[in-house]
């Protein structure tokens, strides 16, 4: 009886047209969760002086679709691997998502106050938090062992796109129309949904587990096409992936994966600090420094131009190196640059500075996402990736709310800057943990097996 493993086929496979589908795919649905994180930072000085509110409730206001991203990553990253048994798979739960935040991003649009936008924001964050796991693992799964890190860097980098359509469309649209018309535009998703069903692939992990075995090596003879089947061929796994695990969120810390999974979360947590501080606030502490909004949103554009370049030249160089030290290297270069934003420079030096300000904190966190979704085994990535990210979102909700804090005490602006430093430090210190444990894991295993 001949048995085809399809984890080996898959890490071993040259780029193919079904790999440049999933990327595509995946990196479109990644596009309008970026957008939806720069689009309240763009909103926000018109937002505030529309309906008279300050700068802390503004910081609380844009923390509310934080908190439903909070939900949305750890109910939705556990349930994909929880429901296989029951046949829902990670692609109908992405879909499911996708409406979920674009439906009530468009009615934010339509918002006639700050607790009808607050209520609409949040159940938007829950489909924007949930989507994000879902289609890291799906992506993770197709993607060529040796290309894993680049590819999935490549398909994250759509969210530094996001950020850069609503940074540009912002300073085109908010200036004729207000500033609803960015939550409108952000309903457009819906009207992708039936492409997305239609081309995007079914998890090839899922197909196995649900013996769905004509569908998986349909899928499997578009990456290897050298592939024999015959009415007595069996499909496997990797040992580690033959069966949905009943208690997934346990599992993240067995096995000695406990204090890596802890320190996954911490540097997620900063990360997130990081990216939804200067997402949502960047566009008004360039005000406060002394620039006008549409050169501010520049600043933006900036930021997440960086982000996209991080996030790919990290993801080519943790292909050929070592993602952790790549990481520390995007970390602490970010606190350096952040530091240097404290300071009067020249206009060159400061557009550098932001963009690597955006390299360390967008593109960080895309590797990070790239890091846990290599540690983690595909029947508990999706949880892994979910909790992380739900815990991670509190940092996020923390961002904008210090940010908004610091800007009441009215002190001096660059005070503001070495503040979010701080993030890049710890997330160093952090990942040069995860690096050393695995290290010594690594090596100790060697000691075993000889």
């Amino acid at each position: 009886m001949q048995t085809i493993n399809a984890n080996e086929i898959i890490d071993h496979a040259k780029l193919k047209a079904i790999h440049w589908r999933v990327i595509l795919l995946s990196a479109l649905i990644i596009i309008f969760d970026g957008y939806d994180l720069v689009i309240y930072g763009v909103a926000l000085p018109k937002l505030m002086a529309e309906w008279k509110i300050d700068s802390i409730t503004a910081g609380f206001l844009g923390s509310v679709a934080l908190f439903g991203m909070m939900f949305g990553a750890i109910i939705f990253g556990s349930l994909s691997d929880k429901l296989e048994r029951y046949g829902f798979s990670r692609k109908k739960l992405i879909i499911l998502c996708i409406c979920l935040f674009s439906s009530f991003t468009l009615l934010c649009g339509y918002a006639t106050g700050p607790q009808e936008f607050a209520i609409f924001r949040f159940l938007a964050g829950l489909g924007l938090g949930g989507v994000m796991p879902n289609v890291i693992a799906l992506m993770t799964e197709y993607a060529p062992k040796k290309l894993r890190s680049t590819l999935v860097s490549l398909m994250f980098s759509g969210y530094a796109v996001g950020g850069m359509c609503s940074a540009l469309l912002g300073m085109w649209l908010v200036p004729q129309f207000g500033w609803k018309i960015m939550f409108i535009l952000g309903g457009l998703p819906l009207l992708l949904v039936p492409m997305i069903w239609m081309l995007l692939p079914e998890s090839i992990d899922y197909l196995v587990r649900q013996k769905r075995t004509e569908k998986a090596i349909q899928i499997l003879k578009k990456i290897d096409s050298s592939i024999s089947y015959t009415e007595k061929t069996q499909i496997g796994l990797h040992p580690v992936n033959q069966s949905t695990s009943k208690s997934p969120v346990k599992d993240l810390f067995a096995e000695n994966r406990g204090m890596v999974t802890l320190l996954f979360w911490g540097s997620v947590f900063m990360a997130l600090v990081l990216v939804y501080a200067l997402g949502n606030w960047l566009p008004k502490l360039m005000v406060e420094a002394g620039y006008d909004l549409s050169t501010s949103l520049v600043f933006l554009l900036a930021l997440n131009i960086g982000g996209m370049l991080g996030a790919i030249c990290g993801g080519y160089f943790a292909d050929r190196f070592n993602l952790a030290k790549v990481l520390c290297t995007l970390f602490f270069s970010g606190a350096i640059a952040l530091i240097l934003l404290s300071y009067n420079l020249p206009t060159v030096i400061l557009y550098f500075c932001i963009a690597v300000a955006g390299a360390a904190s967008i593109g960080g966190q895309i590797l990070l996402l790239a890091f846990m979704s290599q540690f983690y085994s595909s029947n508990i990535r999706a949880t892994g990736l979910g909790m992380a990210l739900g815990v991670g979102r509190l940092g996020a909700i923390l961002g904008p709310i210090l940010c908004g804090w610091l800007l009441s005490l009215s002190l001096p602006i660059n005070y503001n800057f070495i503040a979010l430093a701080i993030p890049c430090i710890i997330a160093v210190m952090s990942v040069s943990m995860i690096h050393f444990r695995l290290k010594k894991a690594k090596l100790n295993a060697k000691v075993v097996e000889a």
